[in-house]
């Protein structure tokens, strides 16, 4: 654990804990972590389960590049360095909305396992749930629905996850869902499956 500075005085024993969150909130929190390459259909799952969640009476936060890159992270590129402080922050983000009892949908390409890693240390190997969002890279550039392969291609973008830069693919992860074989609403439904006793509230 972190030393903390000499000026900060922690008050985590004075506020309300998680599960006085989680009893309101009737659920039990936890990080659904979807990694895979762009265009494999992370963003369009993780929007449909927290819709799926949501009318099942469940508290969520959809955390993703177009909500996390242009506030919380808009000073760093794509270097690794840069990779890695980018998911860091997303974790500890992540952590805060756990504690809070509310559900948590990470999705980003976190392409090396390094990288998942440190997020899962930092959530809990307990509250991280990593879904594998598989699909040939083939097909994620045939979708291209960004125009992101293209121009990484053409040397447009530099280090992009699966052209020029690596993705390592997860090895034990508690879910796999492969989008190429399953619809959207079937990939949702098999994810949904696996979340629903896990989030649950049990007194």
């Amino acid at each position: 654990m972190a030393k903390v500075p000499e000026h900060i005085h922690p008050i985590f024993d004075q506020l309300l804990q998680r599960q006085d969150k989680e009893k309101l909130l009737n659920q039990r929190a936890t990080v659904v972590w979807f990694t895979g390459l762009s265009g494999s259909g992370k963003s369009t799952i993780a929007r449909e389960l927290e819709r799926t969640l949501h009318e099942e009476g469940y508290l969520t936060k959809l955390l993703d590049g177009d909500n996390v890159r242009i506030g919380i992270n808009n000073n760093l590129g794509f270097s690794d360095a840069d990779r890695k402080e980018n998911i860091r922050r997303i974790a500890e983000v992540a952590k805060l909305f756990l504690d809070d009892g509310i559900i948590v949908l990470c999705s980003f390409v976190s392409p090396t396992r390094e990288i998942r890693a440190m997020a899962r240390e930092i959530i809990g190997t307990k509250d991280f749930i990593e879904v594998y969002v598989n699909c040939p890279l083939e097909i994620c550039e045939e979708r291209d629905v960004k125009g992101l392969y293209k121009k990484a291609r053409a040397g447009e973008i530099a280090d992009f996850t699966g052209i020029d830069a690596p993705f390592d693919e997860p090895n034990e992860p508690e879910v796999e869902i492969k989008t190429h074989e399953l619809s959207i609403g079937e990939s949702v439904q098999a994810i949904y499956q696996f979340l629903s006793p896990r989030i649950a509230y049990k007194d």
